[in-house]
């Protein structure tokens, strides 16, 4: 189990991630990415897990966001 903990902590790489411009005359679904995301106000930065999910949420609205440290 000692393993187990381990590879969490090698496997715990992060994105931090902005929400720089405004997704007003957007489509519906770029607006619930952004939510889904955690966004709730411009110019927001969060960090969030590296997986897959996250990185094709960001490749959904990438004209919405900005990836600033991988």
């Amino acid at each position: 189990m000692a393993s187990k903990k381990k590879d969490v902590k090698e496997a715990g790489a992060t994105l931090k991630i902005q929400y720089y411009r405004s997704a007003i005359c957007t489509p519906e679904k770029h607006r619930l990415v952004l939510k889904s995301l955690g966004f709730k106000r411009m110019n927001q930065v969060i960090n969030r897990e590296d997986t897959p999910a996250i990185r094709g949420m960001v490749a959904q609205v990438p004209h919405l966001v900005r990836i600033l440290e991988q």
